[in-house]
């Protein structure tokens, strides 16, 4: 704020010093008659410079009332009126002030003469002043316009920001309860079954919310956490289906460190095993492989099941899982994704 105020205090003095003296300039050239210059240029100079120094303090004052009295506020006839008559008090005191300054420095005689003798160095003052006074009103007006313009984008940015923050996070929180109520239906079928393997899995699901609640306000991890969080799901899995399901996980090593959402490749996974390898008489395979492609990211999970079935228009039938997963890379990363759903045929 103090750097602000410096600048403008600072800017203000040089420009009313400049005005001045290209003004003066100007008089002096103009008092060039009859092939010599009556008027002494330091008088000129003079005279000019500290009539343009009044917009010193002229010109905060200027600010001041057009903060207090905003064309674009409810009163906006009172304040406008009040502008323009404060403007022709401005523009009165800087000609007066110009025309005292005259009187001593070229006259030498009293005031009121010199304004009834030359008047028009009063009027040209005083429509000079407030030409200056209307500018430096629409200058200010233009600067909170573009403040108010840009703290309106600065909101508006902010609450979109939060509000895809928010949709994420509900997108985020369905899957937890999704998830558990799938992986509660299978310890309670394996507690029927076999006790240490519904243990085990129950000691599995226990590693696998502690992992997702230390992270559970966080939109990204990297891909390396994403695939201990997806590894620890796998075990559960494998738990349930036994030597029936196998999985591999290949990653290139300029993969790892690259941000994804948290929890996207769970549901991905989920649905392999639920809609294709549960149906298989023999074992599954899963395959999770990254890579980087053009500076992209290229995430693909493959398995050898029995594939999706088709609805009445010749796709895939897509699940919660699959639904929930394309809305979050929509709200993370707008049109900049791909989510490709492929059946291979067997050779």
């Amino acid at each position: 704020m103090f750097k602000r105020r410096l600048f403008f205090w600072i800017a203000l003095i040089t420009a009313c010093l400049l005005m001045g003296f290209l003004e003066g300039f100007r008089s002096y050239i103009n008092a060039y008659r009859h092939g010599q210059f009556w008027l002494e240029w330091k008088m000129a100079l003079w005279w000019d410079i500290i009539g343009w120094s009044s917009w010193i303090f002229l010109a905060p004052l200027t600010i001041w009332l057009s903060r207090r009295f905003r064309p674009e506020s409810d009163n906006r006839l009172r304040n406008i009126s009040a502008l323009f008559f404060a403007g022709i008090v401005v523009s009165f005191i800087r000609a007066f002030f110009t025309s005292v300054i005259y009187t001593l420095v070229y006259e030498r005689s009293n005031l009121a003469f010199m304004l009834s003798e030359k008047p028009y160095v009063f009027i040209t003052d005083f429509f000079t002043a407030f030409f200056v006074y209307s500018l430096v009103l629409a200058i200010e007006n233009a600067i909170n316009y573009y403040k108010q313009f840009r703290e309106s984008e600065l909101r508006k940015s902010q609450l979109e920001t939060k509000l895809a923050q928010a949709q994420l996070q509900a997108l985020k929180t369905q899957l937890h309860p999704h998830f558990l109520f799938n992986a509660l239906n299978s310890i309670s079928a394996l507690q029927l079954e076999d006790v240490k393997a519904a243990q085990k899995m129950t000691a599995r699901l226990g590693d696998f919310l502690r992992m997702t609640l230390e992270n559970v306000g966080a939109q990204e991890v990297t891909l390396k956490q994403e695939m201990e969080f997806l590894k620890c799901y796998l075990e559960i899995e494998r738990t349930r289906f036994s030597n029936r399901l196998t999985s591999e996980i290949k990653l290139e090593p300029d993969t790892l460190d690259a941000l994804v959402p948290n929890l996207i490749l769970q549901p991905i996974v989920e649905n392999s095993i639920r809609h294709g390898i549960s149906n298989r008489i023999t074992s599954g395979h899963i395959t999770v492989s990254a890579n980087r492609n053009n500076g992209n990211l290229h995430i693909e999970v493959k398995d050898n099941g029995t594939g999706l079935k088709m609805n009445g228009t010749n796709r895939f039938q897509e699940g919660f899982g699959l639904s929930n997963t394309q809305a979050r890379l929509k709200k993370h990363y707008g049109a900049n994704y791909r989510f490709n759903l492929e059946m291979q045929t067997k050779a």
